[in-house]
């Protein structure tokens, strides 16, 4: 049997705006996997944000950190990290302009002092308390909060593969004029920090790059692959698969360059698209 090798961003593609994995696309993709298919997660999260309920799914693998990750069945094939320094004084800049942030590794994620407080300030500015909305961003953001730790002396900063920073002081064109040259700088992948915070990964670092490593060591093609996603950092993973398959909350730079479309994460999109290209 003939075999596909997929590829799944989480924010927006694999999980809904509240950070809960619909029913409909854990089952495709247990059911992929039981027809033979491999699915990857292929996220700008780092290994320590995939928390139980996606990682239950079960996955041949996953991209993680933007693509400074690569792990394919419980093998490390890369793991791409700032250097001590370099890292220093790029958090000398955001603490010393107010910015809010935290540190990815593998070994968790580590917060500046003001990272919780500025999250729930952008969050909720403008939603109402006695909505549903405020109900679930509450409940998602004191999930993810409860997996930070405050930065203390013990961090060791040589092991940290991506920077998020959580932006209201700010525009987010200062913080990519300063360091876009070095890194790249691109805008937050979860739409409710707001339009001035972002992510720091290194330089030639994504989604794509790190697909093209993954195929090199399974010895596949990439006329097997598909990939889906919502985003401008899907842009690269989209490139270079044979299908792109957009999300129908996608960005519309990400539309422009799909193969096809799906319905919304939470419409049944990875489903429903599964059932499309009789993946299950």
């Amino acid at each position: 049997m003939s075999h596909t090798i997929i590829f799944m961003d989480v924010d927006g593609t694999l999980c809904d705006d509240t950070g809960r994995v619909p029913e409909s696309a854990a089952m495709a993709i247990k059911a992929a996997r039981k027809n033979g298919h491999l699915v990857y997660l292929c996220t700008g999260r780092s290994k320590s944000e995939l928390n139980e309920e996606i990682m239950s799914i079960g996955f041949d693998g996953l991209i993680g950190a933007g693509g400074g990750y690569v792990e394919s069945n419980g093998e490390v094939l890369s793991h791409l990290k700032f250097e001590k320094e370099t890292m220093l004084d790029l958090i000398d800049f955001l603490d010393e302009n107010g910015v809010a942030y935290y540190l990815e590794s593998n070994d968790g994620l580590f917060s500046s002092k003001n990272c919780v407080s500025t999250m729930n300030e952008i969050v909720f500015s403008d939603i109402d308390q006695a909505s549903e909305d405020y109900q679930s961003l509450r409940s998602t953001l004191d999930v993810f909060c409860s997996y930070l730790t405050e930065k203390n002396d013990s961090i060791d900063y040589s092991t940290i593969n991506k920077v998020s920073f959580i932006n209201n002081q700010v525009p987010f064109g200062v913080v990519q004029e300063k360091f876009g040259t070095e890194f790249n700088v691109m805008r937050s992948t979860v739409p409710v920090f707001g339009k001035n915070s972002g992510e720091i990964v290194l330089k030639g670092i994504h989604k794509g790059v790190a697909i093209t490593q993954l195929l090199e060591h399974l010895n596949e093609e990439v006329s097997r692959t598909m990939a889906y996603g919502d985003a401008h950092n899907d842009i690269e993973m989209f490139e270079l698969v044979n299908v792109g398959v957009a999300m129908g909350n996608a960005s519309e730079d990400l539309k422009k360059i799909a193969d096809d479309l799906t319905t919304a994460h939470n419409q049944d999109g990875i489903y429903q698209s599964f059932k499309k290209y009789q993946l299950i």
